[in-house]
């Protein structure tokens, strides 16, 4: 039941009301509503019972199994979010001077450090509000570097057809024409294809490693040597950082930049649309370019650094420091795990993932790339069973929801067929795993057995399965009163 179904004229929850209404006077009179908004008039129980059973509805990280591929839907450990509430974070007001500031700035201070550390680069940025802008950032350094150096025949950025799609839309969005690079059977880009590509033209090449295909790119080195050598740079799209965090450095690969989703590794909060953080990384060459303000320590005091010191920096991408409270946590947590605890988040993300690639293929599911161990995530492919049976992988992915396990990435990315991308995180128990294994296999048989069960499903979510191309077409998210005039 909508929570308008509910409303009768008069019934209040008084005690939820601001204290201090707002000075409508203050608005300009074209601006001010000509009557009240079609609010719904429900008491504070209702409200409380309304909103709890739409949380019950929710599939979450707090209530379920949440394997999306190249998201890292991890738990997040309830102290970051507890100690970021203390008094003093939440008190600060953004434009408090900077001796106001010293003990969120030296938090900020060691974050940026922290992250310099684990990534093998020289110097952090935390400014960016979000790993899309983190990529912006990254790829707008590169460009910044080039036509410092008057080169500007550098006008192609290279992405492996394996990239996330932002990575194409960040180099468009900067000026560059995007050059496709292919990837070969075992998942590694195509050295062949690369060395064709490269050329005075080339700005820079994006890459993700381990990659969205779940496999380690084994001739990284090569790729470093290749770009480095033609004058370009190399750019790190840090979503599957969780893979190697603690155990292998961007950095030492060879990358000049790379931007860090802190909503994904250092587990702050992630879904929804956000919120985010997406600091950058770079090396050296790149240094003085990186998007301000950034946090300087001269031993004794903590300082922002703004444009008036860096006149070299692409320039602000946020208000103000970025998304203090996400970054914040991410402290929290990186203090919390320590150079050990990280180093186990990318053994046990990596553990999990091979046990249920060992398990699935056992089970008689085809890998992508059975000749290749996964990284912190594994692809299945279900072309078979749509070949055989008529059901595909959008049709286990909506029954899986009857089993209560969210499903995996489904038909991402485009070069795997019937594709399943599947990302266990390092948070999951061995019973939690083996669950979903036998979901997947009683799910098969049901397809063999009873494949319209299948292919109608979810049976017992609270909406069954929509009309997606209509919803994306004729999208109303809007109430509206009976009578048409709210």
């Amino acid at each position: 039941m909508l929570i308008h179904d509910q409303s009768r004229s008069g019934r209040r929850a008084p005690a939820q009301a601001p204290r201090q209404a707002a000075a409508v006077s203050d608005l300009p009179a074209h601006l001010r509503r000509k009557r009240r908004p079609p609010l719904p008039e429900v008491s504070e129980l209702q409200v409380v019972r309304h909103y709890t059973r739409l949380s019950q509805k929710n599939f979450s990280i707090d209530t379920h199994f949440y394997p999306l591929g190249s998201c890292t839907m991890k738990y997040n450990p309830r102290a970051c979010n507890s100690l970021v509430s203390l008094p003093g974070f939440l008190g600060r007001h953004p434009l408090a001077p900077d001796s106001h500031s010293q003990g969120v700035m030296a938090c900020l201070f060691e974050l940026q450090e922290m992250l310099k550390e684990v990534t093998g680069m020289h110097a952090v940025s935390l400014a960016p509000a979000a790993g899309a802008q983190g990529e912006l950032a990254g790829v707008a350094m590169i460009r910044a570097y080039h036509q410092a150096r008057g080169d500007d025949a550098r006008t192609e950025i290279l992405v492996p057809d394996a990239a996330h799609g932002t990575n194409p839309a960040s180099a468009v969005m900067c000026g560059f024409q995007v050059k496709e690079i292919a990837t070969g059977e075992s998942g590694d880009v195509d050295i062949a294809v690369l060395r064709n590509a490269v050329g005075p033209q080339t700005a820079g090449i994006m890459l993700t490693n381990p990659s969205t295909l779940g496999v380690f790119d084994r001739n990284i080195q090569e790729i470093a040597a290749s770009i480095h050598g033609a004058g370009g740079l190399l750019y790190y799209d840090g979503a599957n950082l969780n893979a190697i965090l603690g155990k292998v450095r961007p950095g030492d690969m060879g990358f000049d930049v790379i931007h860090i989703n802190l909503h994904k590794t250092f587990s702050t909060p992630h879904g929804g649309g956000g919120p985010g953080a997406g600091p950058v990384g770079v090396s050296e060459r790149l240094e003085p370019y990186l998007p301000v303000p950034l946090v300087a320590y001269d031993g004794t005091d903590y300082s922002w650094l703004d444009e008036t010191l860096r006149p070299d920096s692409i320039g602000r991408l946020t208000a103000f420091g970025g998304n203090m409270g996400i970054l914040l946590r991410a402290y929290v947590y990186a203090r919390m795990l320590g150079a050990e605890g990280m180093r186990r988040v990318a053994e046990y993300a990596t553990l999990n993932a091979n046990y249920l690639l060992k398990c699935l293929t056992e089970a008689g599911f085809e890998p992508a790339y059975g000749n290749r161990r996964a990284s912190h995530e594994l692809i299945l492919t279900l072309r078979q069973e749509a070949k055989e049976l008529g059901v595909n992988t959008m049709d286990f992915a909506k029954r899986l929801l009857d089993y209560g396990y969210h499903p995996p990435t489904t038909y991402f990315p485009l070069l795997v067929p019937e594709c399943l991308l599947i990302e266990p995180t390092e948070s999951e128990t061995r019973e939690e795993l083996d669950g979903f294994v036998q979901a997947m296999i009683d799910i098969r048989k049901e397809a063999r057995e009873h494949p319209d069960l299948v292919k109608e499903a979810p049976h017992r979510m609270p909406v069954r399965r929509l009309d997606e191309v209509r919803a994306a077409r004729h999208l109303d998210l809007a109430w509206r009163p009976a009578s048409g005039d709210g």
